[in-house]
């Protein structure tokens, strides 16, 4: 195994971490809710009149920020390169919604929120996830 020193970016990921751990915690004392993205889109799909707003403002703010970080630093942030057709996005996406339906959450939900918390189901969650997406990269890369 080697790694791609060109698309290696450790310091980035690390920072990114710690402002998501910082935004988790601090979305969970200021609001008393879970930052989880799954659950923030799906009170969107029955909303409460009381409850919208924030929603709406948080998954644009999801969108807007690296857009707007792309414009104020351009060589900072680069297009993710997905090497997968349409096909197969749409039916990742669809199998990842469906997922945290089953699940109960999503990865941030559960890995972020849910670990920090102690939540035993959560922990279950989170195993399952990186269990299957070990298998999937050993499937993919090993056996087609």
């Amino acid at each position: 195994m080697t790694i791609d020193w060109t698309h290696f970016t450790p310091w980035t990921a690390l920072a990114g971490g710690i402002l998501l751990g910082i935004a988790s915690a601090a979305f969970i004392l200021v609001n008393g809710r879970v930052l989880g993205i799954s659950g923030i889109l799906g009170g969107l799909l029955l909303p409460k009149r009381s409850d919208a707003s924030w929603r709406v403002f948080f998954l644009l703010g999801l969108v807007l920020a690296p857009a707007t970080l792309s414009l104020l630093a351009p060589g900072l942030v680069s297009a993710p390169r997905i090497e997968a057709g349409t096909v197969a996005i749409v039916a990742a996406g669809l199998l990842v919604g469906l997922g945290t339906r089953y699940g109960s959450g999503c990865t941030s939900g559960h890995g972020v929120c849910g670990l920090s918390r102690l939540s035993p189901r959560s922990l279950v969650a989170t195993l399952a996830f990186m269990a299957s997406g070990f298998a999937m990269v050993y499937v993919i890369r090993h056996l087609m």
